[in-house]
């Protein structure tokens, strides 16, 4: 028991492009997370998803048939809501209209926004609205970028820019540097640990950079998947390369339970 228990107490799941890509599931992905939660592991989706609510995701993630708790989900919008309720920050928010509801509340100050947050909001990503938001920058307003994921699959099957280019973009405009809440990064990693050694620790997820390297870089051991973003040699795009490339999160489920069950 004390060996399984070394070799793994909890493990860490990417949603969009892992589980599921839009409202579609990957591979076994439903069945795959039942047998999981057998090994009485714990389980936490963390995940950069910005186009939608807390709320909305578990709904959408409990109609495509996974058992979860909404507590389970870590976002990187609840980070950066986190993270300008507790610097008193009136927030300029680019972010899809369905991720609003994170942000209720976070309106109370008065005057002008002294923080602009950038999300994946391809409807706000144009001339008029980046302007606006660099001249706020310029006035001394905080960039915050809820990632920097530079792509991701679409539900259509596509992959499209994510908000990094856009944060990129504003950083060079305005000559200043955004804090960056969602993965790669480390806190947002330890967080979604919940006290749990990173070396006791797995991470899933179909980002090669944010998902994996940056678990990585803390300890855990990654499994890359090769659904959603994944692309043909990503696995070599990092040194060292993830633990494990696997073909879909079921077969990631599969060896991690193997490897308890020695």
């Amino acid at each position: 028991m004390g060996t399984r228990q070394k070799l793994c107490k909890s493990v860490l799941i990417d949603l969009s492009g892992t589980i599921h890509i839009g409202n579609e599931i990957t591979p076994s992905a439903v069945e795959a997370l039942n047998r999981l939660r057998q090994s009485n592991v714990k389980i936490k989706f963390v995940t950069n998803t910005t186009k939608e609510s807390r709320r909305c995701l578990y709904e959408r993630l409990c109609k495509l048939g996974f058992q979860l708790k909404i507590e389970e989900i870590w976002s990187s919008l609840w980070a950066a809501k986190n993270a300008v309720s507790s610097q008193s920050l009136k927030p300029f928010l680019l972010i899809s209209p369905d991720a609003l509801e994170d942000f209720q509340g976070l309106d109370k100050f008065e005057g002008e926004p002294n923080a602009v947050v950038v999300g994946l909001a391809p409807e706000l990503f144009e001339y008029k609205t980046l302007s606006e938001a660099f001249r706020l920058l310029l006035n001394g307003a905080k960039l915050i970028a809820i990632h920097e994921a530079r792509y991701f699959k679409g539900d259509d099957g596509k992959l499209a820019l994510g908000p990094g280019p856009f944060v990129k973009g504003l950083e060079y405009a305005a000559d200043c540097k955004a804090q960056v809440l969602g993965k790669p990064c480390p806190e947002f990693f330890c967080t979604g640990l919940e006290g749990v050694d990173p070396s006791e620790a797995i991470m899933i997820g179909d980002d090669v950079r944010d998902d994996i390297k940056g678990a990585q870089d803390l300890g855990m051991r990654g499994y890359l998947v090769k659904t959603g973003k994944y692309r043909n040699g990503d696995e070599n795009k990092i040194d060292p390369p993830p633990y494990h490339t696997v073909d879909n999160f079921a077969a990631a489920v599969d060896d991690i339970l193997r490897q308890l069950s020695l």
